[in-house]
């Protein structure tokens, strides 16, 4: 970590939308979907105001990390040209404003989690923040080609914490769910380090294409995106699936398969001559992935009071 206030100046008063891009949004609305998705799924309903409550403050937990995140990285952010244009580096917003916002968030969101829904749910939102922010970010980040398949397991806790906002115990189903964006995070990065590997050997981020190259990038992505498909279509025949969520895994796990397999197929002239096209869009099509499994997971939670969801 590099302290950016030597090459930057934050002459201009920070906007509220830059606070608010300080907590990676984009991010968050992935945390906030897959723990609606945990929450609804489980057999307990949860009263509309608790919910909501509970939801809001795992969107701050989680804006609370993105925070602390942009903190810690700016120094690799100044260099990305993926991230050059985030808050701290663009000069909007100082790094210690990042870091007292991050940890008044991580204390506030835990506090009232915890007294909004459950003690365990503010419990694993604190372990979640801490596991983002110290193990992954300022670790693992920094020190291993395996980064990204360690620290993903901090974007895989909502719909745990969404299950156990309802339920207020651990079961299978809600670590299904984990093991789901578990295994989908590595081939939705490595794909993305594939076509934007220049990035993180400026920023001397030790990604699988830095340390091992594209060969074994590919070969990895081929080889997670095969475990991917039998975790996912085996979950179909757990309580969280259905018909529904089986035919929609299938879809989506033979054409996820099959990009992977094409990818495993290039070699990097094959991917230069085209601007990794067969990369960009394998990737694109991981952004819809897990977006469409929760989907058909909540369609059978929503059915199985009707009779209909489920097998």
């Amino acid at each position: 970590m590099t302290d950016v206030t030597n090459t930057q100046s934050f002459e201009a008063e920070p906007q509220l939308g830059d606070y608010y891009a300080l907590m990676k949004p984009r991010v968050m609305q992935l945390v906030v979907f897959t723990a609606v998705v945990g929450m609804l799924a489980a057999p307990v309903s949860v009263h509309p105001v608790i919910g909501f409550a509970s939801i809001l403050f795992l969107a701050i937990g989680a804006g609370a990390s993105g925070a602390l995140n942009m903190w810690w990285d700016a120094d690799i952010d100044a260099v990305m040209k993926r991230t050059i244009n985030r808050p701290i580096p663009a000069g909007k917003v100082t790094p210690q404003s990042a870091m007292y916002l991050g940890f008044a968030l991580s204390g506030l969101s835990v506090m009232m989690l915890a007294l909004s829904a459950n003690l365990l749910a503010g419990f694993m939102l604190a372990f979640t923040i801490f596991f983002y922010v110290v193990p992954y970010t300022m670790w693992l980040k920094r020190s291993t080609p395996q980064n990204i398949v360690i620290g993903g397991a901090a974007g895989a806790f909502p719909p745990v914490i969404g299950w156990v906002i309802a339920t207020g115990s651990m079961a299978l189903e809600p670590w299904l769910m984990f093991a789901l964006i578990f295994m989908w995070t590595p081939p939705h990065f490595w794909a993305l380090a594939l076509f934007m590997r220049n990035d993180y050997d400026d920023a001397k981020v030790p990604m699988l294409t830095v340390t091992h190259g594209r060969r074994a990038t590919r070969n990895h992505i081929l080889a997670y995106t095969v475990l991917l498909f039998i975790l996912a279509v085996g979950t179909a025949f757990s309580a969280i699936g259905g018909w529904i969520y089986l035919a929609t895994a299938l879809v989506l796990n033979v054409l996820f398969l099959k990009g992977a397999y094409a990818i495993w197929q290039r070699d990097e002239d094959m991917s230069e001559a085209d601007d990794f096209a067969v990369e960009r869009k394998f990737f694109r099509l991981s952004l819809w992935y897990l977006f469409a499994h929760f989907v058909a997971i909540l369609v059978e939670a929503g059915l199985k009071p009707f009779g209909m969801g489920g097998w």
